[in-house]
């Protein structure tokens, strides 16, 4: 088996390879409920956000939030309000409105979506920061409480971020949380018209622990400034 890909997992025991044996427990699906953190709230997505939505949606420099995503920018209140309407009612991808403790109002979107409980897969996706929340503390807490959920509540074994592959703060973001870059699908969809070529990232579960103790101390509240800065970078919490 010495022509086999190098560190790809396999019995040794079998001949042919296959792969080892894991848990087949199915694991739950995500449930509809609210997720409370230090510095944010995650709000099971509802019509009632849209206002709210919409008027984050405003601020400047809010337009170019909307180039990588299938949908948006919106016209009108009333067409933000008939997609988190639509997207409200949707099971996978499930989605949650993001509420940071600093502004008191709904500025964001986040989901868990593909969502395999057979394979133990499932993927944080469709995350919309409006400006004001980009490169926030309560940006990256609302992905970790997600990411948490995910792999400690429900026990999911892989964990998975996927981007436009040109969408470059989108892939620097999955890095600086722990994922590891897997390949890039050539022109596999086509969004708004164009081409869109997906890069894959994930977190395996053996590698979720390292990731999970960085992440929490970087959120810690002793890494924070009374300025709301942290003191020190993800990075050098990394192991």
């Amino acid at each position: 088996m010495t022509d086999l890909p190098a560190g790809l997992p396999f019995d040794p025991e079998t001949d042919p390879p296959v792969g080892p044996r894991v848990d087949t427990t199915p694991r739950p699906l995500p449930a509809r409920i609210p997720h409370r953190g230090a510095s944010v709230d995650l709000e099971p997505l509802h019509v009632r956000h849209a206002t709210e939505l919409w008027q984050a949606a405003q601020a400047p420099g809010a337009e170019a939030s909307w180039t990588y995503l299938g949908y948006g920018p919106f016209a009108s209140e009333a067409a933000m309000r008939t997609h988190v309407g639509s997207f409200a009612a949707t099971h996978d991808p499930m989605a949650w409105a993001i509420r940071p403790h600093r502004t008191g109002t709904a500025d964001g979107w986040l989901t868990l979506m593909e969502i395999f409980p057979a394979h133990a897969h499932i993927e944080i996706g469709h995350i919309w920061f409006s400006p004001r929340m980009q490169r926030t503390r309560a940006a990256t807490e609302a992905m970790f409480i997600l990411m948490r959920h995910a792999m400690d509540d429900l026990g999911y074994r892989r964990l998975t971020w996927k981007c436009n592959a040109l969408n470059m703060p989108s892939r620097r973001a999955a890095e600086r949380l722990g994922f590891t870059y897997e390949g890039t699908l050539r022109a596999v969809l086509t969004v708004k018209g164009r081409r869109r070529d997906t890069a894959w990232f994930s977190i395996l579960a053996e590698e979720w622990p390292a990731r999970r103790d960085a992440l929490l101390g970087w959120l810690d509240a002793a890494n924070w400034d009374a300025q709301g800065r942290p003191k020190q970078s993800l990075s050098a919490f990394r192991q």
